[in-house]
């Protein structure tokens, strides 16, 4: 056990005006199990790339230990041997014995690592490539989102395994996962990165509170600076009026005033405009603790659905629905029975390889809206109601290419639109000037999630939707869901995002 300590980190890139950390300090305890939280492009991957010596900065980072990083770039060539063949290029000192004693604790057998690795399924991959980081002694482990694209029984595995596990930080937005494998938190802030002891649930009662208490004050603070400030245009009024009665006076009406008078009222003016200088003191006092209040508060910003509204009660009607692809043996699935009416929420659960993608492609063709022919065998009926128009979000973000107005052009959105939600998604203003391939993989997904949003629908479709999107934007769109009501068809194994919104689930 020993420490890693964090001093005066400040770090940014080039060409960049803003620094992505900026004279950051604190220690934690390689024993700890922790969970890394904060927004999307702020900083989390590249935080762990400093870890690992990738980048030059100020300030020092300090530890006694070796840092490994998850997941492990596989090149063409490696996924074309097995595991056991490349696993030590990826791991130096890497011993099979111990990966096999891995995999068994992850309910995997020893011959997933004598299969080309480009056979696995996403689940078994990653199963993999988790026993080889845990095989190491004496390392301080590097998690980055191990369970996107992962079903739910892999998903669980995943979790039970890193819950018996030590000595590492987790980079993930599932909820979920964070209470169950972490026992500190590690969250960056707005301005500052905090460490805190309890996993998700914890810290996030604590965030409330703060915020709640923070607001409080800073209502408070601004109520004072109200009063002060009325108080002391009252009293510079006062010492104004008064200082200009010093020359010239009625001697009728003022006959008990002399000329020695004059001095009196000079001194009072001078005390009036002293505590009207105080009085200012006070408020910049006031409104010095009161920008500080809010610095680490997140606001997540309301947002707004277009929903169209179908004349028809079904929308998508499928019975006794079977799809198989020509070069398979069997059928991807068979006797499907599916009613999407309006204002349901469906969700569609089950393990990977089970046709959840493939039958949401089926809907997309049926109702004209797919962008790429799926050559499939069909039976059965699969049916949309005439006219219907579709909202989708693809799983797949690697196609997004150009800038923010060429995406825009390209599928007939409003501009000005785009990037307000995109803003209310927390995307800054700075990163709107970018190429889409420049976003991180969060900030792609949230492209795709704007476009959805600002298209009216009569359904939406989501395929895995918030993969990589932070917890904060996750909980923004349970609120907009909740509130707009949609009928929805969608993929998602976040467990607790799936519990909230859907009315209805689906096993595949």
């Amino acid at each position: 056990m020993s420490q890693i300590n964090v001093n005066g980190l400040t770090f940014y890139y080039e060409g960049s005006f803003d620094n992505i950390f900026e004279d950051v300090s604190f220690s934690i305890d390689t024993n700890w199990k922790l969970g890394f939280i904060g927004r999307n492009g702020k900083g989390k991957t590249t935080f762990l790339n400093l870890l690992l010596g990738k980048y030059s900065y100020r300030g020092s980072i300090d530890s006694s230990v070796r840092f490994e990083y998850f997941p492990y770039v596989i090149t063409e060539e490696q996924a074309e041997l097995t595991a056991s063949e490349f696993i030590c290029d990826i791991k130096p000192d890497c011993e099979e014995w111990r990966v096999i004693c891995e995999l068994s604790q992850l309910r995997e057998n020893a011959d997933l690592l004598y299969r080309p690795f480009k056979t696995l399924s996403h689940g078994e991959r990653t199963k993999v490539l988790l026993a080889v980081l845990f095989s190491g002694e004496n390392d301080f482990l590097l998690i980055d989102e191990p369970t996107n694209h992962l079903d739910a029984e892999a998903r669980e595995t995943v979790k039970e395994y890193l819950a018996s596990k030590k000595g590492f930080i987790l980079v993930s937005h599932d909820r979920d996962l964070l209470d169950a494998c972490t026992d500190h938190v590690l969250v960056l802030n707005r301005r500052s990165i905090e460490v805190q002891s309890g996993n998700f649930t914890s810290w996030w009662e604590n965030k409330q509170k703060r915020d709640q208490f923070a607001i409080a004050e800073n209502e408070k603070h601004k109520k004072e600076i109200k009063k002060l400030r009325q108080a002391a245009k009252r009293t510079s009024e006062w010492a104004d009026k008064n200082e200009r009665t010093k020359i010239g006076f009625d001697p009728i009406k003022e006959h008990d005033r002399c000329i020695d008078t004059r001095a009196f009222i000079g001194a009072k003016t001078k005390k009036m405009q002293s505590r009207v200088k105080q009085m200012e003191k006070r408020i910049d006092r006031e409104i010095e603790e009161k920008e500080g209040l809010l610095n680490d508060l997140e606001r997540t910003a309301e947002l707004k659905l277009s929903q169209l509204a179908h004349h028809k009660n079904t929308l998508i009607n499928i019975r006794d629905y079977s799809v198989k692809y020509p070069t398979a043996e069997e059928p991807v699935f068979t006797g499907l029975d599916l009613e999407v009416k309006r204002g349901e929420r469906i969700a569609l659960h089950g393990g990977n390889g089970c046709g959840k993608s493939t039958l949401i492609h089926s809907i997309l063709q049926k109702a004209g809206c797919a962008d790429r022919e799926t050559n499939i065998t069909e039976n059965g009926i699969c049916e949309t109601a005439s006219g219907l128009i579709i909202s989708y979000v693809d799983q797949d973000t690697s196609g997004l290419r150009g800038s923010i107005s060429e995406y825009c052009d390209s599928r007939g959105l409003d501009l000005s639109m785009f990037c307000t939600i995109l803003r209310q998604l927390n995307l800054e203003r700075a990163q709107l000037a970018k190429k889409i391939e420049e976003f991180s993989e969060g900030q792609k997904k949230k492209v795709l999630l704007a476009a959805s949003l600002l298209t009216p629908a009569h359904i939406y479709i989501w395929d895995e939707p918030l993969n990589y999107i932070d917890v904060f934007s996750r909980i923004q769109l349970e609120e907009l869901l909740l509130s707009y009501e949609p009928t929805m068809l969608f993929v998602e194994h976040d467990v607790r995002f799936r519990e909230k919104i859907a009315t209805a689930v689906k096993e595949m």
